[in-house]
């Protein structure tokens, strides 16, 4: 059994609309082993809570949009780093890009994107964020841009968010 819930209410969204992707079954996990804080948290009332964002179209197919622990809330607005990325990674001058959360006095997460440029070309912080702006609800555009000349990724190529969350954070702090 596979569900779409709403993460505030835990009531089941709509198709089209994004939630958590919960399930349950035989073949679903007793537990972590000797991990009982987390196990509470992954399974409540038999149902696995999987962490991953998802929409259903209407044959019931689902699709993964995002990590819930990635989200970002921007004055209460819900802002999902792969959209964000998506966009930028429309930009003829961006080779690679990865958004992440930052504190924000204001608005309590701002989004915040670090970017590696293609070789020989050119963009600034400003160009990038109108571009997003352009593109994008302006909630959503990135309210800092960091250049990098590559990411923290893992042996399997995926970007370190959590580097790149502590990097942000110290950035805005200056």
């Amino acid at each position: 059994e596979v569900r779409l819930i709403d993460t505030t209410t835990g009531q089941d969204v709509p198709a089209g609309e994004i939630g958590e992707l919960i399930c349950r079954g035989a073949n679903i996990m007793a537990g972590y082993y000797h991990r009982a804080d987390a196990t509470a948290e992954a399974l409540q009332d038999g149902w696995l809570h999987t962490g991953d964002l998802a929409t259903m179209d209407n044959d019931g197919y689902y699709y993964i949009v995002d990590r819930l622990k990635d989200m970002i809330n921007v004055s209460g607005y819900n802002v999902y780093p792969r959209e964000v990325e998506e966009t930028l990674f429309r930009h003829p001058a961006v080779a690679d890009a990865a958004v992440v959360q930052a504190p924000d006095a204001y608005q309590g997460e701002s989004v915040f994107a670090f970017v590696v440029l293609k070789p020989d070309a050119s963009a600034t912080e400003a160009e990038l964020i109108e571009y997003c702006r352009a593109n994008l609800a302006v909630f959503k555009a990135p309210k800092r841009i960091a250049f990098r000349d590559t990411l923290p990724k893992n042996n399997t190529g995926k970007v370190l968010r959590r580097e790149l969350r502590d990097e942000a954070a110290q950035i805005v702090r200056v």
